[in-house]
């Protein structure tokens, strides 16, 4: 990682005058910075060779194109992570997360730059407009659509139920994925445990607890133990970027449970499991399992609605998540740093000021 000077991007990056300038303000950084300056992925735009990382974008319009409408200098937005440039119907229907392309476009980690700049240029349908209540954590939108699109398609595939009243819900993780993802269940009214291997006290286990959600350490406790004891779960979310955990969760489902993957794994892990016994409980008792990545507009706007009703349910909870705040872009190194920390929940890059 380093520091570098690049052009500074024009509205007319983007043809018809349809171009947004946006002055980034705050960016969040997460594990899948530290995978891609540790060259496990990632791919820099065709013609560069660097990529501008940071996918977690928070910034303020600065100027628009003469044909842009719904946007003004001085809203605050967040840009959608995906581009719908490939050839699948899913990217011509601006659906990317879905696409069956074999080369994806990604800002921040597959051949488009990223946020943590000073202004980036996009086009309308990118961006997503943020609240003024919600400019001290919209930079938490995007890890929150994660959230968001992972359970739209969990309630879309339990629609193969007729009728699906989820009551118990696991998380397995307590970093920000694992955190927010909590905090979604217990505003969709879900009766939820957070697992992570840390045993409190701790800050994770605090906000968990704060929610009204349990927090179970599995150094205490192993997470199948407890799953049993509890019937096993209609929902669990996993979100611990460990990927043998996966198989567990598949195990702790209840009868027509669903398990939402999110981590993205780029290591080359193996582990032994008991094959036939999940398989024989996955088909016996009509189990799923799915994965999600990514999200299109629909999941941001489902964030900006849980930021929102998390705000005003839980006041202050929000802002709790950021425990380190690194000041400017020349501060890069410290940032990784803080990344490194496993006590921090949520960095942050305060790029500049409104």
């Amino acid at each position: 990682m380093h520091l570098t000077d690049l052009p500074e991007p024009s509205v007319d990056d983007v043809e018809g005058g349809r171009g947004v300038k946006v002055k980034v303000l705050r960016v969040g950084l997460d594990g899948t910075d530290k995978e891609i300056n540790a060259a496990e992925y990632g791919a820099a735009p065709a013609g560069s060779d660097v990529l501008v990382i940071g996918h977690e974008s928070f910034g303020v319009v600065a100027e628009v194109g003469p044909d842009v409408t719904g946007f003004k200098p001085g809203d605050y937005v967040v840009a959608r992570v995906r581009q719908p440039r490939g050839d699948s119907v899913y990217d011509l229907i601006d659906a990317p997360d879905f696409t069956t392309d074999d080369t994806y476009y990604e800002h921040g980690i597959s051949r488009v730059h990223g946020f943590l700049t000073e202004y980036y240029v996009e086009e309308p349908r990118a961006l997503v407009l943020i609240p003024g209540e919600l400019r001290d954590v919209g930079v938490l939108t995007e890890p929150t659509s994660v959230i968001g699109k992972g359970l739209t398609v969990a309630w879309d595939v339990q629609r193969r139920l007729k009728v699906w009243q989820p009551r118990r819900a696991a998380v397995l993780g307590a970093g920000t994925i694992g955190l927010l993802a909590t905090l979604a269940l217990r505003l969709r009214g879900l009766d939820v445990t957070t697992f992570a291997r840390q045993t409190p006290p701790n800050l994770n286990a605090d906000l968990v607890g704060a929610l009204g959600a349990r927090y179970v350490s599995t150094d205490e406790r192993p997470f199948l133990d407890e799953a049993r004891q509890a019937g096993g779960y209609d929902l669990v979310f996993e979100a611990t970027g460990f990927s043998p955990l996966a198989f567990d969760a598949m195990q702790a489902l209840a009868k027509n449970g669903i398990l939402v993957l999110s981590s993205v794994t780029g290591g080359d892990r193996t582990v032994e499991v008991p094959s036939d016994r999940i398989n024989l409980d996955f088909v016996l008792g009509n189990r799923v399992a799915v994965g999600t990545v990514n999200a299109n507009r629909e999941h941001f706007e489902v964030a900006v609605r849980d930021l929102s009703q998390g705000r005003a349910q839980y006041p202050g909870w929000l802002e709790r998540l950021f425990t380190a705040r690194i000041q400017g872009l020349d501060n890069y190194a410290q940032a990784f740093a803080a990344l490194d920390d496993r006590s921090n929940i949520k960095v942050v890059v305060e790029v500049s000021q409104p």
